[in-house]
C-alpha cells in the first residue's frame, strides 16, 4: 500500500487515518514524492533536489534517500522540483500540492551525461593570474575568517592515462593575505607560518584517482612549517575552455581539510570560558586554471 502510495501520479486528496497521518501533515500543506531513477531502473542515490515557490524562493532542499525516494511536506500550492546528480543532465519538473493531499510525480529518469574532455597530454603550468588558494579558519569559536596565498606557482605533467599524471605546486608563504596587516605580520612570524625558516609551502602528487562523473582524488605530500603531510584534494574537473587569446584552457575546484597540530602550528591563546582564539581545523579552497606549458 505504502508504495504504490509513492509511486502515485496523480494529486489526490487523502483522508486523515491512513499512512500520512504518521507523516504529522499539517492541515494546510501536502506531500510531495516522486523516485528518482537511472537509465537502466536503478536508484540515484544522494540526487540533490530543491523545491521553489512561484517567486523562485527555496522551500525545502534535501537528498535522495537510498532508495532514490524524495519525500517533501510543503505548504499548499504551485512548486517547481529540480533534481541534480553527478554525471546525470538535471531535471525540472512542476507540481501542484493541495490540502492534505499528495502530489506524486512517479518515477524520474536521469539521463547520464558525457564527461567533459580531459586536457590533452603533455606539460601544463598552473595560470596564477586566472587562479585562488584560499584558506577560512574558525575564530574565536564562532566567527570565520578568509584568507588567500597571492604568490603561487605550479606544473602539472598530464598523461596518456589522466590517472598516471603528476603535479608540483609551490606557494610562497610570505604572500598570505587575510586583509588585515597586523593578522598577516603574525602569521608570518615564528608563532605560525615562520616564513623565514620556512619560506615555502609545497604539494606534490602522482596519485589521480576517478571517482565518477567530473570527480576526482588528487593525494600527495604537503610540505607546510617543515613537515610533510599526506592529503586529499576532493576535485571537479570543469572541462576546457579558451581564454580571450584563444588559448586552450582546463580547469578545476579542489577543497582539503588541514589540521594545524598535523604541521606543528600549535599556537594558541584561550579566552574566556576556555574559548580557543584561532580554530584547529583550516579548510583549502582552491579555483585553478592550467594552460599548455609553453
Amino acid at each position: 500500500m505504502f508504495g504504490r502510495w509513492l509511486r502515485s501520479r496523480e494529486t489526490a486528496n487523502v483522508p486523515r487515518g491512513n499512512a500520512l497521518t504518521g507523516l504529522d501533515v499539517p492541515q494546510t500543506a501536502g506531500v510531495l514524492s516522486c523516485r528518482v531513477l537511472d537509465p537502466v531502473n536503478d536508484a540515484v542515490q544522494q540526487a540533490e533536489f530543491v523545491v521553489t515557490d512561484g517567486a523562485g524562493r527555496k522551500v525545502v532542499g534535501g537528498g535522495t534517500d537510498p532508495y532514490g525516494n524524495i519525500l517533501a511536506t510543503v505548504p499548499a500550492g504551485e512548486y517547481r522540483l529540480a533534481v541534480t546528480a553527478e554525471g546525470f543532465t538535471p531535471f525540472h519538473g512542476a507540481a501542484t500540492v493541495v490540502e492534505g493531499g499528495h502530489a506524486g510525480l512517479g518515477d524520474i529518469t536521469l539521463q547520464i551525461v558525457a564527461p567533459p574532455q580531459l586536457p590533452a597530454p603533455g606539460e601544463w603550468e598552473v595560470d596564477p593570474t586566472h587562479s585562488q588558494i584560499g584558506f577560512t579558519v574558525r575564530h574565536i569559536g564562532m566567527a570565520r575568517i578568509h584568507g588567500r596565498f597571492n604568490t603561487f606557482a605550479g606544473a602539472v605533467r598530464i598523461a596518456d592515462r589522466m590517472e598516471e599524471s603528476a603535479m608540483h605546486v609551490v606557494i610562497d608563504a610570505a604572500s598570505i593575505d587575510t586583509n588585515v596587516q597586523m593578522r598577516d605580520d603574525h602569521l608570518r612570524s615564528g608563532d605560525f607560518l615562520d616564513v623565514g625558516r620556512y619560506p615555502t609551502m609545497e604539494f606534490y602528487s602522482d596519485r589521480f584517482v576517478h571517482r565518477g562523473g567530473t570527480r576526482w582524488g588528487v593525494t600527495g605530500a604537503l610540505t607546510l612549517h617543515g613537515v610533510s603531510r599526506t592529503i586529499t584534494l576532493d576535485t571537479q574537473y570543469l572541462g576546457l575552455g579558451n581564454g580571450l587569446e584563444g588559448e586552450t584552457r582546463a580547469a578545476c575546484r579542489a577543497t582539503t581539510e588541514l589540521h594545524r597540530e598535523d604541521f606543528t602550528l600549535t599556537w594558541q591563546t584561550m579566552l574566556a570560558r576556555g574559548i580557543a582564539a584561532v580554530g584547529s581545523s583550516i579548510s583549502i579552497d582552491m579555483d585553478i586554471q592550467i594552460v599548455p606549458k609553453t
